[in-house]
């Protein structure tokens, strides 16, 4: 089906002469959009506009780790891939959105992934995980500073299971409190949670809890697997279903991530086909 954007005739997402469902899984990007607490914001200027030149041009200025992204494994670990050099089809695939509803720091584990997703997953899946946290994604302490996370348990789940790329709707790969948010490098961002926690936990102290600094970060990367920050938009919408997903990054030099369009498709009849490239001159 067609409708008009602006005058102009498009075709719908889920209404379309191909017979696919495309589901946005992406938050916006954009004037002062949410950012992680130590990044520069995100600048727009106009060089050109309608009044002054007839044409629209604008110049951005952004952290790559801003919105949904993707982070390259050079992101994290000295000497694994950039972002240009991880072959094309890591960026696209079949997978499945799991639920694993999580509340202020909760830990994501082993046995919560391998509850939600041990019998259906296949090896080379992206994995994306619906916790819920994207309901509160906005420039907050609460979305950035209290969401829950992985664990190293559940990095190695990931690993055992071969997945190729792994997604959440939270702020990083790893718990918060193992980021430079909580008592790791380059932290702590906000000393104050350091009492916070030792009320929340029942006086363990947030260093016994998270030794490490970004563990499952490591645990992904040095094993080939991807990982999606920031997932967000129509989530809810494809949570416990089998989808193909297409997330490609821009074909950065030694780039250390990407924002992404991360796109969900279904083919509701099964009758769409990839074309075989077949020559027609």
């Amino acid at each position: 089906m067609v409708k008009k954007i602006r005058g102009v005739a498009m075709e719908e997402n889920l209404n379309n002469s191909m017979g696919l469902e495309f589901y946005n899984l992406s938050h916006r990007f954009g004037y002062q959009s949410p950012n992680w607490p130590y990044f520069e914001d995100v600048k727009i200027e106009r060089i050109h506009y309608m009044a002054k030149s007839g044409v629209l041009s604008q110049r951005i200025t952004t952290s790559m780790h801003n919105t949904t992204h993707i982070d390259a494994p050079a992101h994290v670990v000295q000497g694994l891939p950039f972002i240009d050099e991880v072959p094309l089809p890591h960026f696209f695939g079949s997978g499945i959105v799991v639920s694993i509803p999580k509340k202020k720091w909760e830990q994501i584990t082993y046995d919560d992934l391998e509850k939600a997703a041990g019998k259906i997953v296949q090896p080379r899946d992206v994995v994306i995980v619906n916790t819920g946290w994207h309901k509160l994604y906005e420039d907050s302490e609460d979305y950035f500073c209290y969401a829950p996370g992985f664990v190293p348990s559940a990095g190695e789940w990931f690993v055992e299971k071969k997945v190729k790329v792994v997604g959440h709707d939270t702020q990083a790969n790893d718990h918060p409190l193992a980021t430079a948010i909580g008592p790791q490098r380059n932290g702590p961002l906000h000393p104050h949670l350091a009492a916070e926690y030792k009320k929340w936990s029942g006086g363990r102290d947030w260093k016994e809890d998270f030794p490490d600094w970004e563990p499952v970060h490591r645990i992904l990367f040095k094993n080939g697997i991807l990982g999606i920050e920031n997932v967000g938009g129509d989530i809810d919408k494809v949570t416990g279903r089998r989808c193909t997903f297409a997330l490609f990054p821009w074909n950065w030099e030694r780039g250390d991530g990407c924002i992404i369009r991360l796109v969900a498709i279904i083919d509701p009849k099964g009758a769409y086909r990839i074309e075989k490239g077949e020559k027609f001159a």
